[in-house]
């Protein structure tokens, strides 16, 4: 049986129905428990928990053969050949702070490769989607990536690491980054990162360190609108997506600057 790309959208936007109602809720923050992960600074909400068991429900009772993949630990083996990845709350100390930046995150792979995605900023209303082959939209309009052409005025968007020892070492790397380029964004949410690159809103993005749910969404949508992905995070490299005017340069920027390896 032929899969249906598009049926795999329609499920990702019912389960972002479901939760980006309560993400943007007063209430949401009220009474909230807050725990912590990896470092004192990596932080997981009830809110994280409950949209991924939200989804995770959602998907499952629509396609229960399905493989999942979660951040905050939902995991299945995939019979159907589909796996979902699914970052209830990426940027989730944006969202515990109260401070725009952060999003909900579901991709469908299919044999290594992500062919559905969507993206939606709670904030902003905004919702960014994406099928593979088919371009990628912005609350249902078209968009595309910059066509900036030098480094020199490119404004690029990054993130650090939880991790005292690395943050130090990408600081570093930013000493040689920032020089050659307009400016840093640092909003705080890999995904909504690349649907700025997407979009048009920043011409690049790097960042070292991600779990493949935080980029699977947001690289699909960059990718349909034209901007160029290098992901060296499986050698052990950073996560990079450019406008294709300035990729190049940008690439060997992040080389000469040591980005892979901080």
């Amino acid at each position: 049986m032929t899969l249906d790309l598009h049926e795999l959208l329609a499920l990702a936007d019912a389960a972002l129905d479901r939760v980006v109602p309560s993400l943007r809720s007063p209430e949401a923050r009220i009474g909230m428990a807050v725990d912590t992960k990896s470092s004192g600074t990596d932080m997981v909400t009830d809110m994280d928990r409950w949209a991924e068991t939200t989804i995770v429900d959602l998907i499952s009772s629509a396609r229960p053969d399905d493989g999942l993949i979660g951040e905050e630990g939902a995991f299945r083996e995939s019979r159907t050949g589909v796996t979902w990845l699914i970052d209830p709350i990426d940027g989730t100390t944006n969202f515990l702070y109260d401070i725009p930046g952060y999003s909900v995150s579901i991709a469908a792979r299919v044999d290594g490769l992500e062919v559905v995605g969507a993206v939606h900023d709670p904030i902003r209303d905004e919702r960014f989607r994406a099928i593979r082959g088919e371009g990628a939209t912005l609350n249902d309009v078209p968009i595309s990536a910059s066509d900036s052409q030098h480094l020199a005025t490119a404004l690029v968007a990054t993130g650090f690491s939880y991790d005292s020892d690395r943050r130090r070492a990408q600081a570093e790397v930013l000493t040689h980054v920032l020089p050659a380029v307009r400016d840093i964004r640092r909003f705080g949410g890999a995904a909504l990162d690349l649907c700025a690159v997407a979009c048009g809103r920043v011409d690049a993005y790097y960042e070292r360190g991600l779990g493949e749910w935080d980029s699977a969404a947001g690289a699909l949508i960059a990718a349909e609108a034209g901007a160029i992905i290098d992901n060296r995070q499986p050698a052990g490299g950073a996560f990079t997506g450019a406008a294709p005017g300035v990729f190049e340069a940008f690439a060997k920027l992040l080389d000469d600057a040591g980005a892979h390896h901080a």
